[in-house]
């Protein structure tokens, strides 16, 4: 029979009943360890007390405490003492020390306990106490015992509470990371966890989401298809929803293939997605539209080429009677205006080498006013142009320059246009610093800093969906950086904006205006002319003999290759795109068979939209007459021709007179 514990047995339990109480529901190791050290003085009155948790399986130091907080460093001696379990000193840490060859400790005299904190089988750190000498008793061994046995299994706990926080912290701050929203939602609608995007996307506190129904916190008009895709988890669908000019795709996954008890809602933005999509399905369009263009362009070239080419030919007549000069100029100038036109459409829809220039900026400004006198009254827009005297004359391409411009101004009326009222619309043209400066102002609604800093980005447009691609500044910023300048925007809201387009000065002289009465040396020359369109044929015919050439013509590259092949030419001016034997096929064979023929071959075509078309005329490396071309592009090849080679005859006057040729020396 066991004798009954005694009266110091029960009180040593019940403070170590009482500790354990305290320690229930400490879940922090500091509160632990603090309330540990606080019984350790009320119970055992010890002069110093050094504890040491450790970390040996995780990546850190040891926990090091002591009382009072500025005593000695005893780290080496309880890692020692670990190894020995529970262990009572009576009289100072000698024999410890020896045995564990351990350097000298200060104040080592005195009674010392030491006992290990030991969890799952492991010892996890170690507590020594020192009181004065003989002072402690193997009971009071047996109370420090209970305590660190009591504070072990806390600091346990609170071990693994650790780390299902950190677990749960981790995991918090990686879906948070995650771009697209998500939460987890229950058999019963309650959310259970979600990320900080999808607490940004319904606009709520984090904290306030977890329990509650995800109906409280959507959109009621997307109730419906959230609906749909928490019915439809797990079969790979995703749902449409719009929020502003934001687009989700919706999707819902269960978090297991045998528990679906809950699902994770993914909510996808597509904005940028659709944005790119658009601007691709965009871009399509417009390559669409440029093959269109290439074709209607080729369409109208050819009858241009006529009426140009007729109506320079009948200028240079003289029996032309005065009543008709009038009618012949306008003729002359419409078809010019009309070529300009197809011209601006081909610049639009290919890629094109473009020639700088020294130009005055009075007529090409002038010139865009005119252009746009239709669309300035519709808009009810009162334009005025104001030019500083003797400006200098900037190196530009005119054709692009023109291009900025138009797009300047019409987007200024067009402002002025949404308010509802009449406004004005100036453009200054004047010095500025090494170069000018044209600025383009109005008086319409402006626009905020904020949108002042997008309306240079591709696609960015202010204007109703269908009225505007958004491309417009983007591309007349990139011409005007090409030419070395930049346009730059000061708008206010309510107070108009301002656009001014800086561009450098010509580092050339212009180049000087070929007079129209010169006298040039030619030579004459035999031509044959290839074309499939008779009324090109008839006017080149008429004016190659007025000029005293020799001209010989074929319908189509098999004609022209009959002919070529037992006669003798200076010049080949053909065609491209022709029936049976088109004009690059008809080069080919040509220089198969008379190769000294074919390098005096150059095109004539309407179509230089089509990549390949380019392609070849470029690989050729020699001139081509671009359809509708004027006689002076003409006159000019042909004195290129002349200058090469042979007799020469001199051009007496404008008229259709034939020449003479001077004998050859």
């Amino acid at each position: 029979m066991t004798n009954p514990p005694s009266v110091d047995d029960l009180a040593m339990l019940r403070r170590v009943i009482a500790f354990g109480q305290e320690l229930a529901g400490t879940l922090r190791r500091a509160s632990v360890v603090d309330a540990l050290l606080r019984h350790v003085r009320e119970n055992l009155a010890p002069t110093e007390i050094a504890l040491s948790l450790f970390h040996h399986d995780v990546d850190g130091r040891d926990s090091l405490h002591a009382w009072p907080v500025r005593g000695p460093s005893r780290q080496l001696l309880l890692e020692h003492a670990s190894r020995n379990g529970a262990l009572l000193l009576a009289n100072g840490l000698e024999p410890l020390i020896q045995e564990g060859g351990l350097s000298p400790q200060p104040d080592a005299a005195g009674s010392w306990l030491f006992a290990p904190f030991i969890a799952k089988g492991r010892v996890t750190g170690t507590i020594a106490v020192r009181g004065e000498p003989d002072r402690y008793t193997p009971q009071d061994l047996a109370l420090l015992e209970g305590l660190v046995s009591q504070a072990s299994i806390a600091l346990e706990s609170a071990r693994l509470v650790d780390l299902h926080d950190d677990g749960r912290r981790s995991w918090q701050e990686v879906v948070d990371a995650i771009s697209p929203a998500l939460c987890i939602v229950d058999r019963g609608g309650r959310i259970r966890r979600a990320n900080r995007a999808f607490a940004d996307l319904v606009n709520a506190p984090p904290a306030s989401l977890i329990g509650r129904p995800w109906q409280a916190f959507a959109p009621p008009e997307w109730a419906t298809e959230l609906q749909r895709a928490l019915d439809q988890q797990g079969a790979g669908r995703e749902v449409e929803l719009r929020t502003g000019e934001r687009t989700y795709a919706v999707s819902a996954v269960p978090i297991s293939s045998t528990d679906r008890s809950a699902v994770i809602l993914l909510f996808d933005d597509q904005t940028e997605r659709r944005r790119l999509q658009d601007q691709l399905i965009q871009s399509e369009k417009m390559s669409a539209i440029g093959q269109l263009i290439a074709g209607i362009a080729h369409d109208l070239n050819n009858p241009l080429a006529s009426v140009v080419g007729f109506a320079d030919y009948l200028t240079e007549v003289p029996e032309v009677p005065p009543s008709l000069r009038e009618p012949l100029t306008v003729i002359q100038e419409e078809a010019e205006r009309a070529s300009n036109i197809v011209k601006n459409l081909l610049s639009f829809a290919r890629k094109q080498e473009h020639q700088r220039r020294p130009t005055a900026l009075k007529p090409l400004l002038d010139a865009t006013f005119l252009l746009l006198r239709n669309n300035l009254m519709a808009y009810r827009v009162e334009a005025s142009l104001e030019i500083e005297p003797d400006l200098p004359m900037p190196d530009i391409d005119p054709n692009q320059i023109q291009q900025v411009f138009v797009n300047l101004i019409n987007n200024a009326a067009q402002a002025i246009a949404s308010t509802g009222r009449p406004g004005t619309v100036v453009v200054r043209a004047r010095r500025w610093l090494d170069g000018v400066a044209v600025d383009v102002v109005d008086d319409g609604p402006g626009m905020s800093e904020a949108l002042a800093a997008q309306v240079f980005e591709p696609f960015f447009t202010t204007k109703p969906e269908g009225e505007g691609t958004g491309l417009g500044l983007s591309i007349s910023q990139g011409i005007v950086r090409e030419h070395g300048g930049r346009i730059m925007l000061s708008s206010e809201e309510d107070r108009g904006s301002v656009f001014t387009v800086q561009l450098p000065l010509a580092t050339r002289p212009p180049a000087p205006v070929p007079d129209a009465d010169e006298r040039v040396l030619t030579k004459r020359l035999r031509v044959l002319v290839v074309d499939d369109e008779p009324h090109i044929l008839h006017y080149m015919r008429a004016t190659l003999e007025a000029w005293g050439h020799i001209p010989v013509v074929a319908s189509d590259g098999a004609e022209a290759l009959a002919v070529a092949a037992d006669e003798a030419f200076d010049l080949v001016i053909s065609d491209l795109r022709m029936p049976r034997l088109s004009g690059r096929e008809f080069y080919e064979e040509l220089a198969r068979r008379r190769p000294e023929i074919a390098d005096r071959l150059v095109f004539s075509t309407g179509d230089t939209v089509r990549g390949d078309t380019l392609a070849f005329l470029e690989s050729l490396d020699r001139p081509y007459l671009h359809k509708p071309f004027s006689l002076a592009e003409l006159r000019s090849l042909l004195g290129e021709v002349a200058r090469h080679s042979g007799p020469y005859v001199r051009r007496r006057d404008s008229g259709s007179r034939p020449v003479e040729a001077l004998p050859e020396t």
